[in-house]
Formats: structure tokens, sequence, C-alpha cells
């Protein structure tokens, strides 16, 4: 089968479009055959060495997949041959065929498409999990989204509306926060234009945001952990602008906290809460909620091409690729 693979830590431009040998699935696990998959810039750090898992050599990136079911191992119980189903991987996404365990793997709706399937699992679960089980965001509080037109903040924005807040958009041009608007946000901050907090305070009349989704990080937590209400969360989900330092004192002053979110605690520990944040998911897309944005589309071998797009912060919405 073709995989595009990396052979040591890199750039997108050191992969390679490879024939290798098909996966064999282990006991607990599926054999699928790739029909889409997305890419994530957790993809990126991946392939530098940066991530917290780190494959051994040669190994496919691509966290994240959909397509049919071909093989399953002994003790697969919920899935046969034939059956569709989008998976969580613990990598080998960019390849015409990757095995899932079968706790990753959840049914395809008859009638989503394998490009939506194929980019819903790690950008709506991500957000929806630090969200409702982390920050416990309620009906009636107010959520800023940062970098609000990007693969996961988009879905922050759609999941906030779901749950009935009040949803304040943060990015950083007029045309990713018209983006943001179309998909429900009430607010929009120009945070390369205006000042966040100063913003913030004007929309919620000096009382601030109750809960922060930060895939951004860097200079703008700041601003952002300046924003919080009393009893105020911010959600630390990602560090495209750099490694923020969290100082102790701003949390207690204000009675703040400051939440990681990690979608690999919800695999690992906590697959009963994954399971119920894929059902709610999959529900509010059926009512028309959630409206997945896919941005572009590449083939298998122009993976590198796509992780680009990322790295340079040139995409809104998701990135899928077609097999």
């Amino acid at each position: 089968m073709q995989a595009i693979i990396c052979r040591d830590w890199g750039t997108p431009n050191d992969l390679k479009l490879e024939e290798i040998s098909p996966p064999h699935p282990e006991a607990n696990e599926v054999l699928i055959k790739v029909a889409a998959s997305c890419v994530n810039y957790a993809d990126t750090i991946m392939i530098a060495g940066r991530y917290q898992s780190r494959p051994d050599f040669p190994f496919a990136p691509g966290l994240e997949a959909c397509g049919e079911v071909t093989k399953c191992g002994a003790d697969v119980t919920r899935f046969k041959p034939g059956d569709r189903v989008m998976a969580f991987l613990g990598n080998g996404g960019f390849a015409e065929q990757a095995t899932a365990e079968e706790t990753d793997c959840f049914a395809v709706p008859d009638e989503m498409d394998d490009k939506i399937a194929a980019s819903f699992l790690i950008g709506y679960v991500s957000s929806h999990v630090a969200i409702r089980w982390q920050a416990k965001l309620e009906t009636g509080e107010t959520l800023l989204v940062l970098g609000a037109s990007g693969g996961v903040g988009l879905t922050a924005v759609e999941i906030g509306k779901a749950l009935g807040a009040t949803v304040i958009a943060g990015a950083s041009t007029s045309g990713k926060l018209e983006i943001a608007q179309r998909h429900g946000a009430d607010e929009l901050i120009n945070y390369k234009q205006d000042s966040l907090k100063q913003r913030v305070a004007e929309i919620t009349c000096g009382i601030g945001t109750n809960v922060c989704y930060d895939p951004v990080g860097g200079d703008l937590f700041d601003e952002a952990l300046s924003s919080l209400a009393w009893g105020g969360r911010i959600l630390v989900i990602g560090f495209v602008g750099g490694i923020p330092q969290i100082p102790a004192n701003r949390l207690l002053v204000k009675n703040r906290s400051a939440m990681g979110s990690s979608l690999r605690y919800y695999r690992e520990f906590r697959p009963d809460l994954l399971h119920a944040s894929v059902e709610e998911l999959v529900s509010w897309w059926r009512e028309g909620k959630l409206i997945p944005l896919i941005s572009k589309e590449f083939p298998l071998e122009e993976v590198p091409a796509a992780m680009t797009e990322l790295l340079e912060r040139r995409a809104v919405g998701r990135i899928i690729i077609n097999l």
C-alpha cells in the first residue's frame, strides 16, 4: 500500500510517499481501508519529535481517518467488515490502510460523507471534552474563543452556541471573524487591531468572560487571562503562538482557574465521557447545529503541502486528505 512515511524527525518536506506492507490488526483492533483523513497541528509536532508520543521509525503520521472496516481482530465485537467508521489513531492515517483500536472507532452516520467523518473527531471532540467536561460551561455563561476560525477554534464556537452560551470570537483578521460569525459567534474581536481585555470588558459590561478557549497561547494568553470574570476558567488547548507562563497570583486573586485539556486523557482514562461527547456531537450535527468547514483538500502525495498550510497559519476550518 502507499503511505506518507516519516523516517527521521524533521519538517513536512522531509516526508516521502512510499510503498509499504499493510498493517495487521491486533486482537482489539480493526483494519480500515482509508477513504479520507484530516491534517491536524499535532501531526506537525509529531513529525518534529515534539509530540507527547514518539512512534518508532518508520511511521506514517495522521491522527484521524474514516473508511471501511476490512478486517477485525479476534476480540472485536462492535464492528464487522463492511462497516463505515471514523477513528482516532495513534498514527497512520496518511496511508491507504490503517489500524485502530475498537474503542477509538465510531460508526459513521449513513448521511455523513467521508470528508466530514474524517475531520469530525479530533476537532469537535477535543473542543467538546474541554468545554463540557473540563470547564463545565453552563447555559447563559460567556465563552471567549481565540483563534476562532481555525480547525479547533471554529468547533468551539459552534459547541458554545449549542450549549447555550454567548460566544465571543477572537481572531487576527476581519475575514476570519466573518467565518466565525457565520458559524454562530455573537460578538467579534480583532485582537490584532484592538485590546482583547478592553473589548471583552466592553462586551460584558466589565464582568469578563466565564470561560476562555485558548488554542493560541503566546502573548495573547496574558490578555485572555486578564479578561476572565471572577471564577473564570481558561482552557489551555494549544501553543501555536508559543508556550505562555501562568502567573499563579493572578489565578488566586479572582478565584480563576487555568485548565489543561488533553484528548488523550479522555481516550485512556474516561472513555465513558469520550463516547458521551461523540454521541452528543453527532446528535447536534444531525440537528444542523454543527456545520463542519472544510477549506482545502489534498491528495495523499501532497500531505507535506497540507501540513505547511497549517504551520504557516493560512488554513481556516479543516484540511482533508483524500485517498
